[in-house]
């Protein structure tokens, strides 16, 4: 079978008229493959439950929406990404009603990465704004690769965070990626697919709709470690995201604020439900330990070689050669270097995730490259 016939067939099924995520997902449990689901008949279709309208559209689907996917994908760096995939990833498979199918631009090996999402208001402070750059930027340094929704505010400044780090990102759009939304994002998209992935369950020229997001927000969370809540008003559509990741089973980070400050009370109220409490990386990067062996035997990727991985900030640098290849404890790292210790422990813990130092059972931490 040609990869031209391997799509139109997942397309058929992935585009059917009535047929969503549950019932494909359903369809493909009991077949298999979107060619026996094809090639069982109406009967059996009638039987399993599809409607006569959706068992028409398989049988008969949309020729002209099928031909411009098809066309779409002979565009460099176009990829159709389904269930089947090897490289489709693992933790969305897990979730209720995952995408049968993922539309994508860039390079796609980046779906093996550890993902680690950032998201929250579209109107942040300046402060909120910093802080998303910041952790977006340390966490990436640390081996995970910073998944958002290229919205306004906290997404945005989320992206550019882990771009400034020489590190790749992914975006999760609510839209056909025929189009980037909003507009004003074009330049930084087209960043991303340098090194990052844009992904989409809507065909090439879906247009931006509000019922489309929140239904997003599952595939943002879905394929992600945990979610960081930066700032998010109580009615926030960044809680809609919490809220999958909670129901996914996934960790719940948020950045508590000032009780007066309007943009904090979301964040308040997911830390009331469990959510953890985040003032440093660190406190994520703990929680997120048992991940620790991914990231540190993550692949080789395009984007990400050696020479960068050597270029380390001025502060960790000063760390790293202050320390010898003996154990050394955390308060001589800090008298040594004349950081804090929050400081020094939150670098420790990126410079072990990064492979650089290694932790001792005694609590001590000793270089090792």
């Amino acid at each position: 079978m040609d990869n031209a016939q391997y799509c139109t067939d997942w397309l058929r099924l992935a585009e059917a008229t009535g047929i969503g995520a549950v019932i494909a997902n359903k369809l493909l449990a009991e077949f298999k493959t979107p060619q026996a689901v094809l090639a069982c008949g109406r009967a059996t279709l009638r039987n399993f439950g599809l409607s006569d309208v959706s068992i028409n559209s398989l049988i008969s689907p949309d020729l002209k929406l099928i031909d411009s996917i098809l066309a779409w994908l002979q565009q460099p760096a176009h990829h159709l990404i389904t269930c089947l995939d090897d490289d489709y990833p693992e933790l969305l498979k897990s979730i209720y009603a995952p995408p049968v199918i993922l539309y994508a631009i860039g390079q796609r090996a980046v779906l093996g990465h550890p993902h680690f999402a950032i998201v929250g208001s579209r109107n942040p402070t300046t402060g909120g704004k910093r802080l998303a750059e910041e952790f977006a930027a340390e966490l990436s340094l640390a081996g995970l690769t910073i998944c958002s929704g290229l919205a306004l505010g906290i997404d945005y400044h989320s992206h550019v965070g882990a771009l400034k780090a020489g590190s790749v990102t992914v975006a999760v759009l609510g839209n056909g990626l025929n189009s980037i939304y909003p507009a004003r994002h074009k330049k930084i998209a087209s960043q991303i697919i340098e090194t990052g992935l844009l992904l989409s369950e809507y065909p090439p020229d879906t247009k931006p709709s509000p019922g489309n997001f929140p239904r997003r927000n599952r595939i943002i969370s879905g394929m992600s470690t945990g979610v960081l809540v930066v700032e998010a008003a109580k009615k926030s559509g960044s809680l809609i995201t919490a809220n999958y990741a909670l129901e996914q089973g996934r960790e719940v980070f948020a950045i508590p604020g000032s009780i007066h400050n309007p943009l904090a009370r979301g964040n308040h109220s997911l830390i009331k439900q469990g959510a953890k409490l985040v003032e440093t990386v660190a406190d994520i990067i703990t929680e997120l330990s048992p991940i620790a062996n991914i990231v540190l035997n993550k692949p080789h990727t395009p984007g990400y070689d050696q020479q960068q991985h050597n270029a380390l900030e001025p502060d960790y640098q000063l760390l790293l050669d202050s320390m010898g290849y003996d154990p050394m404890t955390v308060d001589k790292v800090v008298t040594l270097t004349g950081l804090t210790v929050d400081v020094v422990s939150s670098m420790l813990l990126i410079l072990e995730l990064q492979g650089r130092i290694e932790s001792q059972q005694d609590g001590k931490y000793c270089r090792c490259s």
